[in-house]
């Protein structure tokens, strides 16, 4: 990682604020705005930190997604480009005197759930892309995002609906962001791979976890695990609890798409920020351990 300048500036509450802007690897997940309390880490417990996490969300501001550090006693939110130094200001004045345990971070470009007209499968205007094929007994699902399947019906394999490949079956979104379709037509093929990689069973993520994504718009790309139980409010009433944090690159028609670890299956692409034109963005996903739970369905 590279530091090209610091730019120091007055907030929306008159104080000054330093900004780092950087560039390399971690450039998306970078560009840290210190609080101006810094200093005060691990002097707030669990509770503590859930009920800060709280205040973020009941700050109203979009945008933004924010996890619990425990070891650091600190709530780490992370701003996208469309929020303000004053929404920042909000989000502190949220949290009262407890702002102190606020860490700010900036990610470039617009955090989004990756949904878009184009390819990949099908479901009226919209594409996504297939997460991970599961079965329960003899019959054969795919699970992709909740967003995805939230108000749908029917999947196609083509944008002109000339090839139905199922229909939805189960939906959770928001707050958890997974959906479930079952195979309807049986010349469709079902491997239980994602690419040429075999599927052997599921796992939790870890951080520093060495992931794999594949999705139908930017392929493959590879990365690590940042953080867990991150919380992300895309707008609209749509928020998303417990996202496996990336430092993979995703585009809309990502959505869905398949986060795995060698053979082990790990997440489905919730939503993300950034451009993989330059290679660098922060995504989220939905753990697939909960998933496979709530349809009893698994990876073969």
């Amino acid at each position: 990682m590279r530091i090209k300048r610091t730019i120091r500036r007055a907030d929306g509450l008159g104080r000054i604020r330093t900004f780092a802007v950087v560039t390399g690897l971690l450039a998306a997940v970078a560009l840290a705005v210190p609080a101006a309390n810094a200093g005060t880490a691990g002097t707030t417990g669990a509770s503590g930190l859930a009920a800060i996490g709280d205040a973020v969300l009941d700050a109203g501001v979009t945008g933004i997604a924010w996890h619990a550090d425990p070891a650091a006693g600190e709530v780490v939110v992370t701003a996208d480009s469309t929020v303000s130094t004053a929404e920042i200001a909000a989000i502190e004045r949220a949290a009262g005197p407890h702002a102190r345990a606020l860490r700010f971070e900036r990610t470039a470009g617009r955090l989004s759930t990756q949904l878009s007209g184009g390819d990949a499968v099908y479901t009226g205007s919209a594409r996504c892309s297939v997460g991970f094929n599961v079965v329960s007994g003899s019959t054969y699902y795919f699970l992709t995002a909740g967003h995805c399947t939230t108000g749908t019906s029917t999947w196609y394999a083509d944008p002109t609906g000339k090839t139905v490949v199922g229909t939805t079956t189960g939906t959770s979104f928001p707050s958890r962001d997974f959906g479930l379709v079952r195979y309807t037509n049986p010349s469709i093929p079902v491997p239980g791979t994602v690419g040429t990689a075999d599927m052997t069973g599921a796992a939790n993520a870890t951080v520093g976890m060495p992931v794999t994504f594949r999705g139908a718009v930017s392929g493959v790309r590879s990365g690590v695990v940042i953080s867990l139980n991150n919380t992300v409010n895309y707008g609209g009433g749509q928020v998303v609890n417990g996202l496996i944090r990336t430092n993979i690159c995703t585009q809309p028609g990502d959505s869905g798409g398949a986060l795995y670890s060698g053979t082990l299956a790990i997440g489905i692409l919730s939503g993300g920020s950034g451009s993989c034109s330059g290679g660098v963005g922060t995504s989220y996903f939905q753990p697939i351990v909960p998933a496979l739970s709530t349809y009893g369905v698994s990876v073969y």
